[in-house]
């Protein structure tokens, strides 16, 4: 009987040794004062700390894999968002809002499990050069930098270059609480198969010089869901293509974000076109610039905008930056220029901020 458990624990102590595994803490502080004109019918400026974001939302996370051998790899992410400006914390006040998931790695791609970023969040990231800055396309369409689904399956490979993803979510959204881009849309009812369900897939071909893709999402929605997505025959859809091309270190990025939406109070239509570059005017000293339009199918209430930011790298892990903006709104079109702010209907809006992150 001993020599059975000591043969036992001896196979386990192997096991641990051959399985080589590795745990890291990471994060992102990062926050910005920002000065806007407009937030109102009246006219009022306002200057403020930013919560959302600066240039980049601060996080903390923990990242896992282990080596199973042959190839194979276990993998967990744990990230947490959070706001600088009064330490509270992001995605609707939820534990790990950026990413709560596990799953499995090998030649054939990553198989994840668990909350995490989609297809079309992963479609961007390329060729979006101002990403999650305060002043972007994140503000005419929050989802774009918040696009992450609870309760999914995700698949992602690539292949010499070509590059194919997809996800697949039980309930898109499980928090009642809100945030960036929510539906309050739990999900995995019994009783309507459809309800809260989300697809996203991704089809493209990426190399360090240029790369296309292009992604296909759409999520459906359920009683008490958010943006009048009240019924599962309710669903809001998009379609991106998205491009860059590097020349001598200077990136051109450029895309489009085809949206319908369904929703119980009609249909609206819309496409996204940005158009950015990010060029290293010297070795600690870049410069990225954007224009955007949202044209809305059958009405005046489009947008225009335009921003510029400077980053300064002070150190590898630490930057400073700057940044200006005009947001154009036409007809009853309300879109702030800073991420979770307001302007007044049909006003234009401008903002300059000013910020420092820490990579750790």
């Amino acid at each position: 009987m001993g020599m059975t458990v000591a043969g036992a624990l001896a196979l386990l102590t192997a096991g641990a040794a051959h399985a080589q595994s590795n745990v890291t803490i990471y994060g992102i502080i990062d926050t910005a004062v920002a000065h806007v004109d407009n937030t109102n019918a009246n006219g009022d400026s306002v200057t403020k700390m930013a919560s959302l974001t600066g240039s980049f939302p601060s996080r903390i996370g923990f990242r896992g894999t282990e080596d199973l051998g042959g190839g194979l790899s276990a993998i967990f992410t744990l990230e947490s968002g959070f706001g600088p400006d009064a330490g509270n914390m992001g995605q609707g006040n939820r534990l790990f809002g950026r990413a709560a998931n596990v799953g499995l790695k090998g030649k054939w791609g990553t198989l994840t499990l668990g909350r995490q970023v989609n297809m079309t969040y992963i479609a961007g990231l390329k060729a979006d050069v101002l990403g999650p800055n305060l002043f972007a396309i994140g503000s005419i369409d929050p989802y774009l930098p918040n696009a992450r689904s609870d309760n999914a399956i995700g698949y992602l490979g690539n292949f010499n270059g070509l590059v194919a993803g997809a996800t697949y979510s039980f309930g898109r959204d499980a928090s009642s609480a809100g945030g960036p881009a929510a539906t309050n849309c739990a999900g995995e009812s019994a009783a309507d198969s459809k309800a809260c369900r989300q697809y996203t897939a991704l089809l493209g071909y990426e190399v360090k010089d240029y790369g296309i893709n292009a992604s296909y999402d759409k999520l459906h929605g359920n009683t008490g869901a958010a943006n009048g997505l009240t019924s599962s025959g309710n669903y809001d859809r998009r379609v991106t293509v998205n491009g860059y091309w590097m020349i001598k270190g200077t990136k051109l990025g450029a895309g489009v974000v085809d949206r319908k939406t369904n929703a119980a109070t009609g249909v609206t239509e819309s496409d996204l076109y940005y158009l950015g570059v990010s060029h290293p005017v010297t070795p600690l000293l870049t410069l990225d610039a954007q224009v955007a339009r949202k044209n809305v199918k059958n009405s005046n209430d489009d947008t225009d905008m335009v921003v510029a930011r400077l980053t300064y790298y002070l150190s590898t892990r630490t930057a400073v930056y700057g940044a200006l903006g005009l947001m154009d709104n036409d007809g009853l079109a309300a879109v702030a220029l800073d991420a979770g702010g307001s302007v007044g209907a049909g006003k234009p809006q401008r903002g300059i901020m000013a910020g420092l992150r820490h990579h750790f």
